[in-house]
Order: structure tokens, then C-alpha cells, then sequence
């Protein structure tokens, strides 16, 4: 399939492109020293999508350390903190994409779960991250500044047990 656009890491040249889609998309919006850091601290799991040279989409994302939950193990998180793709590129697999390079970033640091909030009458967010593998974990009542819930919703990378490490 011939994509409509490409991805790449974000660049601080980027920033203003970012946060026009983040205003025009969402109604949470931050400040731009809220980018910035999200990008220095984790440059690889921070991606935008191109199409014909202007930025259409974003993810930035964190890795927290925390308890799994799938269990009790201290494990490293990997955080969708925003996505967001421009109302004309939506429906063309752009905002599965970015989310995949998010975590493939996320990764890298050593997340083995990931999380992300999404509003619950956001349903075409919350379709892309069902078929991604998400479930959503539990309702976060009046999470947005406008008073509205929020599906905590998470999935846990799978992988495959190591030979000769069976009980450590």
C-alpha cells in the first residue's frame, strides 16, 4: 500500500507545526516548553508525519518507571501523552502508524507496557487503540479540565521468555 505520508523524529524546528495541530486537534493543549521536554528526554519515541513536506500528525510520548499492571513487578512504562493527526489525513492509517513508532521508541528506552488516556466519546481514537491491542483498564472520572471521563487504556508488550531463565 502506497502511503500518503512518511514518518520521522521530531526536530525542535518542528515545534510550531506540532503545536498548531495539537490547538487545532484537542482541546488539552500545553505549552511549548511541554514539547521540548517531552522531546529531550525522550527524542526516539517522539514522531511526526509528513505529507508533501507539511507535518499532518504527532505523537510525543514519556517512559515512567512504576509498578506493571499485570502484576507487581517494578517495570518501565512507556506514556502516550499526545496524539493527534489533522481531520484531512485521518482514516488513512496515519495515527496507527505514528502510535507504532511511538512504542517501537518507547521500547528502546526499555518500556514493556504502555499507557495512554484518551477521552471516552473519542470512539475513532479508541477503535485505532483496540486494534493496536489496547484495553481499556479502568474510567478516570472528570480527568479533563472540562469535566469530561477519561478510559485509561493499556497493553503490555509480549515477549518471548528466554531460554534457560525459567524461574529468576
Amino acid at each position: 500500500m502506497n502511503q500518503p505520508f512518511t514518518l520521522r523524529k521530531f526536530e525542535p524546528d518542528d515545534l510550531k507545526q506540532v503545536v498548531s495541530i495539537n490547538e487545532r486537534c484537542l482541546p488539552e493543549n500545553y505549552p511549548d516548553q511541554f514539547f521540548m521536554g517531552l522531546h529531550y528526554h525522550a527524542p526516539d519515541a517522539f514522531y511526526v508525519a509528513q505529507n508533501d513536506g507539511e507535518i499532518i500528525g504527532y505523537i510525543m510520548c514519556r517512559v515512567e518507571r512504576g509498578i506493571s499492571g499485570f502484576g507487581r513487578m517494578p517495570v518501565k512504562k512507556g506514556h502516550i501523552v499526545s496524539v493527534a493527526v489533522l481531520g484531512t489525513m485521518r482514516n488513512k492509517g496515519v495515527g496507527t502508524a505514528l502510535v507504532n513508532a511511538g512504542m517501537e521508541g518507547m521500547m528502546g528506552y526499555g518500556a514493556s507496557e504502555f499507557f495512554l488516556e484518551v477521552r471516552k466519546t473519542n470512539e475513532e481514537a479508541i477503535a485505532v487503540y483496540e486494534k493496536l491491542g489496547y484495553t481499556v483498564r479502568r474510567v478516570l472520572r472528570g480527568y479533563y479540565r472540562d469535566g469530561e471521563d477519561a478510559y485509561l487504556m493499556v497493553k503490555r508488550v509480549e515477549s518471548e521468555p528466554e531460554e534457560g531463565n525459567v524461574d529468576e
